[in-house]
């Protein structure tokens, strides 16, 4: 299905399944709306030309052949109908389609008077901040809890020994010494120079581990996944619409920079997707909830969607950056893209299944240099790579020429 049109508000009666009343039939009516109509058209809600549901018992079916297949003629002819609807749309002419039959329209006119489905109870949507579920606050709860048990028990088991020992030992008749007795746990620690020895290297050696590994994590935001101001769901566009990546980051393939789409490129397809269908909601979203992201993105925009015209009144979109490398490490988008033909995926993640994009890998230079060392280079068809893994080969003994041969591990690659 074209993804333009794969969210188009779907009616999930029983008369879909089935021939309409109008006599003709729904699946094949739905397919050609869609491929001819759509981009004009809406169901329920008008576009750039009407709302098409009810118009077959508005006007003749006739009326509706010959409109359908020339509106420009019915308009010169001086038609008043034709003329009305012509004007009421700021002149906007339709396109003619004399290739429909009788049968075709009869088709399109069953599959467009099927009533509106009543919409599902709204799911819950998520909150607008945070980004902890409650499945992470019970697993923590119960990591804890089973943590405070064990404890509970080596404090249950410690006093049964104890008892067992000192039992033991009144059974044979040793007595104990009443200053040891009642010295102090602390005092006898300290006493003992050897325990206070090993105590302090094991804390230094600790304290370096927890410093250094806090360290290492400075400017390394995996997993980041801020809350954008406007709601965008990849796995809706590039799981279940299978857009391609580049088609919205289209610099990517001939830039440093992949680029933030243009909000016009999201206008390609959303002047005529106002609204998700029923089966786009979850749990967590809501159809109601996508539909007013889409609202936003109209208000940005400056679209007026009643007019089905821009007003020229736009709003700038705050996005928040979610991949940042330093200022001294050098990336080439296209360099990865386009010449090395990396996939997306490789170091962005499975993006198709994201609802929420974050940062899925580290970026660190060492996950980098490793990827250099474990990625070959496609040689076939390039002479100048095939020269240099022969003499690789022969010198060396190199069966698959990597990245890091190439020269990816120096340093000057990658920082100025």
């Amino acid at each position: 299905m074209n993804p333009v049109f794969a969210q188009e508000e779907a009616a999930t009666t029983e008369a879909a399944t089935a021939e309409s009343a109008t006599g003709g039939d729904v699946a094949k009516g739905e397919a050609l709306f869609k491929s001819l109509c759509a981009a004009c058209h809406k169901r329920y809600k008008k576009m750039t030309g009407p709302a098409l549901f009810g118009v077959a018992d508005k006007y003749e079916r006739e009326w509706i052949y010959s409109w359908v297949k020339n509106s420009a003629a019915m308009i010169a002819s001086g038609d008043a109908r034709a003329v009305a609807i012509y004007e009421e749309y700021k002149r906007t002419p339709m396109n003619a389609f004399p290739q429909l039959t009788n049968t075709d329209i009869d088709n399109i006119l069953a599959y467009v008077m099927v009533p509106k489905a009543e919409p599902k109870a709204a799911a819950a949507t998520v909150a607008s901040e945070g980004q902890g579920g409650s499945g992470d606050g019970a697993s923590t709860t119960l990591i804890l809890g089973a943590l405070v048990l064990v404890f509970l028990m080596l404090v249950v088991v410690l006093f049964l020994v104890n008892k067992t020992l000192r039992s033991f030992a009144e059974a044979n008749g040793v007595e104990f010494a009443e200053e040891e007795a009642k010295t102090p746990i602390w005092k006898a620690f300290v006493q003992n120079q050897f325990l206070v020895l090993v105590s302090a290297i094991f804390v230094l050696l600790a304290s370096g581990y927890f410093v250094y590994g806090y360290l290492m994590q400075v400017g390394v935001d995996q997993g980041y996944m801020p809350i954008q101001p406007i709601h965008y769901s990849h796995k809706i566009h590039a799981g279940d619409n299978k857009i391609e990546c580049k088609y919205c980051h289209s610099s990517a393939r001939v830039s440093k920079h992949s680029g933030i789409p243009s909000l016009n490129v999201c206008m390609n397809c959303h002047k005529s997707i106002a609204e998700v269908a029923e089966s786009t909601a979850t749990d967590e979203y809501s159809k109601e909830f996508y539909d007013g992201e889409i609202k936003k993105l109209y208000k940005a925009v400056g679209w007026d969607e009643a007019e089905q015209a821009y007003t020229g009144k736009t709003e700038p979109v705050k996005w928040v950056r979610i991949h940042n490398l330093p200022d001294f490490a050098y990336f080439n988008h296209s360099q990865h893209v386009s010449v090395a033909g990396i996939e997306c995926q490789t170091c962005h993640g499975p993006v198709e299944e994201m609802e929420i994009m974050y940062q899925h890998a580290p970026l660190t230079m060492g996950w980098c240099i490793n990827c250099h060392r474990e990625t070959n280079v496609k040689v076939e068809g390039n002479e100048y790579y095939e020269k240099i893994h022969a003499e690789l080969s022969k010198k060396y003994g190199v069966d698959k020429l990597t990245a890091a041969q190439m020269g990816g591990l120096e340093c000057g690659k990658c920082h100025y």
